[in-house]
């Protein structure tokens, strides 16, 4: 068995998120209660049993040189087989051979050594029960062919697929037959790696599955994800993104590619046939905001045993070295959690700005004394200082030495302070912050120019007054 399942991490700031938000699983099935333990002997691959009779299969039974006495008979609820010569026998939980076996039994009290076959014409539909890690648990009828029994990959699939913490190397399945109650352990990671079907056992008529919890890796999540019997990609989820994205909240997202749009605003996504990912949760939520710590984001994600599991994705790793296992696929009931980082790596801003789940633009209200005042369109982690090049730069009124910055916040508070203006300073919250949506950056008017001003107030109601006295004169000019 391999060393793909984990165990579960400790304490982490998601748990704060799990208090807020809470995390529930429904199902509109009935689900079936996890399996009791046992002391049975277990198989990675269970050897196949053969099939057993039941309530609504179709027997053809031959009689050799017999044919008054041969032809087609179904089970009976009761599990018998009313027969010409010999009446009602009781063929439940009996094999084929078995079954030939004892109407040969009991054809020998009226025939001198019979020649019996049996053949199965139409299985009857399976009921099985399926719980733990599925997405639909409940009960389910399936339908036989001729010759197969249904095998587990065809009730997960019909039950909506594994979820992402599913435990498929310790699937259990329960039971019965006449000697008893018996547990089997079936092992659908060796399906996965090797593609031999001997793993991927038939059920049988009241099997009770439960796929019990577990922890995978991140490369093998992606495996199991792929998987035939994972959940479709078609089908929408719920999921939260919380944290330093422009517009945090609940979303209804569904597998397919996104495009993030201006800061603030909800990015498309177009549906493609591709699991729904954390990059493509982002991005609809507007994409991340110029403090987002992508080194630590979480996805919380409830698990059927009622312990949320945090699962840690280190984004950086999937821009610096294309790790593409930390776009974890995420599933119904994921909450993505987005951390403020801390202090910023200047030589990894232009990295994350160009990232697929950055905004393509951030609008910043430049005005006062630059050469072009107004709001601009810029690319997102951009510094202060470079907001002000993109404005133009200072005009020559300006006071060059530090500028204004007015933010609000998303809680309602408005961050107002000064910052010194160096276009040699690298990024830093207190010399030269990123800028985020919506700021406003204020270049005041140097100590000259606010003296030229005063001055110019001054002297304008005096030139005012001589401009009065001298109108009549120019009114006579007219007639020089």
């Amino acid at each position: 068995m391999s060393n793909r399942y984990l165990s579960q991490s400790g304490p982490t700031l998601a748990w704060t998120i799990l208090c807020l938000i809470g995390i529930s699983s429904t199902s509109a099935n009935a689900q079936v209660p996890p399996l009791p333990a046992s002391s049975a002997a277990v198989s990675t691959a269970p050897a196949e049993t053969a099939y057993t009779l039941g309530a609504g299969d179709v027997i053809q039974v031959t009689i050799f040189k017999v044919p008054q006495y041969s032809g087609e008979s179904e089970v009976s609820v009761d599990g018998t087989l009313n027969l010409s010569l010999i009446g009602p026998v009781n063929v439940a939980g009996l094999t084929i051979d078995e079954a030939t076996a004892l109407l040969s039994n009991r054809y020998a009290q009226y025939l001198k050594r019979p020649l019996v076959t049996l053949g199965l014409l139409n299985r009857r539909p399976l009921q099985v029960g399926i719980s733990g890690e599925i997405n639909q648990p409940g009960a389910y009828t399936l339908t036989q062919t001729e010759t197969q029994a249904p095998r587990l990959t065809q009730l997960l699939e019909t039950a909506g697929g594994v979820t992402q913490v599913a435990d498929i190397q310790q699937i259990q399945i329960q039971r019965s037959g006449r000697d008893g109650t018996q547990l089997l352990t079936v092992d659908l990671w060796r399906l996965l790696e090797t593609g031999s079907s001997q793993y991927d056992i038939s059920l049988r008529d009241g099997d009770s599955v439960f796929i019990p919890t577990g922890r995978i890796s991140l490369e093998d999540a992606a495996l199991l994800a792929d998987a035939s019997f994972a959940a479709s990609v078609s089908e929408p989820i719920n999921v939260a993104v919380v944290g330093e994205v422009y517009r945090p909240g609940p979303y209804t997202l569904q597998g397919g590619f996104a495009s993030t749009r201006d800061a603030g605003v909800p990015g498309a996504s177009a549906n493609s046939g591709t699991p729904t990912t954390v990059t493509r949760a982002l991005q609809v939520a507007g994409g991340i905001r110029p403090l987002a710590n992508i080194r630590e984001v979480q996805v919380v994600r409830p698990t059927r045993s009622g312990t949320p599991q945090i699962i840690d994705v280190n984004l950086w790793d999937l821009l610096e070295v294309g790790d593409v296992y930390q776009d974890v696929v995420l599933q119904a009931g994921d909450t993505i959690v987005v951390p403020t980082a801390t202090a910023l790596d200047a030589t990894e801003v232009p990295t994350v700005a160009s990232a697929s789940f950055s905004p393509n633009i951030i609008r910043v209200n430049v005005v006062g004394e630059v050469e072009r005042s107004g709001v601009i369109e810029l690319a997102p982690n951009t510094s202060l200082s470079q907001a002000i090049l993109a404005a133009g730069g200072f005009n020559t009124r300006a006071k060059e030495s530090e500028a204004e910055l007015i933010r609000l916040n998303p809680d309602g508070t408005v961050i107002r302070q000064t910052i010194p203006v160096d276009f040699a300073q690298a990024i830093s919250e207190e010399n030269n912050p990123l800028l985020q949506n919506n700021d406003v950056e204020i270049v005041k008017p140097s100590a000259i120019t606010r003296f030229s001003d005063d001055i110019g107030s001054v002297l304008r109601p005096v030139g005012q007054v001589i401009t009065n006295i001298f109108s009549p004169l120019r009114f006579l000019n007219i007639f020089d």
